[in-house]
């Protein structure tokens, strides 16, 4: 796709880039402004420590216990990571042997699925399905690969399906992981990013989740500092220490400077900022939807995220979709089966233009499909 966006780019035509999820907006004025002091300081230029600052972890852990009641210890179960993919990508070599299986939704952001491969582990697809509200039916996996299975990934709200979960879901997770020995990796880079007056649990204030599980929490997409790469995980002290350690033999920490801007947007107004970001994409996902509904597709609202989960017209494969798409109208998407099997007949939309365009995209789509 990125090619073929060139190729028609070239032709004259204006592409609406609405594939990759980068927020096109900046970080709080205040977090800025802490960015650019930090790098008035030499300090900060030197090494970092792989865990992160004190600072930084005792923030998380602040933000974690007011934002959705999970308790934890800054010192023992807080890790500073260089954004989300970081601790997902090594996640594997800390916790996983070769031939161990890894249990992944489907579809799923791709990293899921490369993590296990890195390590010579083998990806299991849970498939995440309407009839079940894109949750995974753990029932449905067969005990062979229960016996293998060694680290299951899940992700609420979702990317790429826009699914959220429930308290109950996550007190399932907690049960299904201790009876079968599995460790859980909670990937909540969306956290806060959720429409029409709802919330999304963390997966860290269910009882008995620290036992068994992590949960990555990313300042890119909430707090729009995708760019500067800070994360942070947080929950069992022994995955964590085995994921530290992989850590510190291949980089020395996130930049200061970057974790000290990133205690501000912690610590400093993070409500106003998110209810900001929550509108913002809330109207954004209204404006692009209405086009599209007024011409008749039949579509149902993402719940989260900052993303449209949109399945194709007349059962159209979702690679040649997008390809239409791009050489009839300019917009560009994301075919759906590039986040797994159960994501074809689906593309994904992200909502990183303004609202105005993003109308003039959909209007685009309705006319050509």
């Amino acid at each position: 796709m990125t090619q073929l966006k060139s190729e028609i780019a070239k032709r004259g035509v204006r592409i609406i880039d609405l594939g990759i999820g980068s927020p096109d907006m900046p970080p709080a004025s205040h977090v800025q402004t802490a960015f650019q002091n930090a790098l008035k300081d030499p300090r900060v230029f030197g090494y970092a420590t792989t865990e992160g600052t004190e600072e930084f972890r005792s923030a998380a852990a602040n933000f974690l216990e007011s934002r959705y009641g999970a308790k934890v210890d800054p010192d023992t179960e807080v890790l500073t990571v260089m954004g989300a993919q970081d601790a997902l990508s090594h996640i594997s070599v800390a916790v996983v042997d070769p031939g161990d299986v890894i249990l992944i939704p489907d579809p799923c952001y791709p990293i899921y699925e490369v993590t296990a491969l890195l390590v010579g582990a083998i990806p299991y697809r849970m498939p995440l399905r309407k009839e079940n509200n894109f949750l995974p039916d753990f029932s449905a996996i067969p005990s062979d690969i229960l016996h293998k299975a060694k680290l299951m990934i899940l992700n609420y709200p979702s990317n790429p399906v826009t699914a959220v979960a429930t308290h109950s879901f996550f007190a399932e997770v907690v049960e299904f992981a201790k009876q079968h020995e599995i460790l859980v990796l909670h990937d909540a880079a969306y956290i806060e990013l959720t429409f029409d007056g709802r919330t999304s649990p963390s997966f860290l204030a269910t009882p008995g989740a620290k036992e068994v599980g992590i949960e990555l929490h990313s300042l890119s997409k909430t707090f729009n500092f995708a760019g500067p790469r800070l994360a942070f995980a947080a929950g069992n002290r022994e995955i964590l220490s085995a994921l530290r350690i992989v850590k510190s033999n291949i980089d020395y920490g996130v930049f200061r400077a970057t974790q000290l801007a990133g205690t501000v947007a912690l610590k400093e107004h993070p409500e106003t900022h998110i209810t900001h970001v929550r509108k913002l994409y809330q109207a954004r996902r209204d404006a692009f939807l209405q086009p599209l509904q007024e011409a008749g597709w039949e579509i149902e609202p993402s719940l989260a995220t900052m993303f449209i989960w949109l399945k194709t017209p007349n059962h159209m494969k979702s690679r040649e979709f997008s390809r239409q798409l791009l050489e009839k109208t300019g917009v560009a998407c994301v075919p759906g089966v590039g986040f797994g099997p159960e994501g074809e007949y689906y593309v994904r939309f992200a909502l990183v233009q303004s609202e105005q365009i993003l109308q003039e995209a959909a209007k685009l789509i309705a006319a050509a499909f």
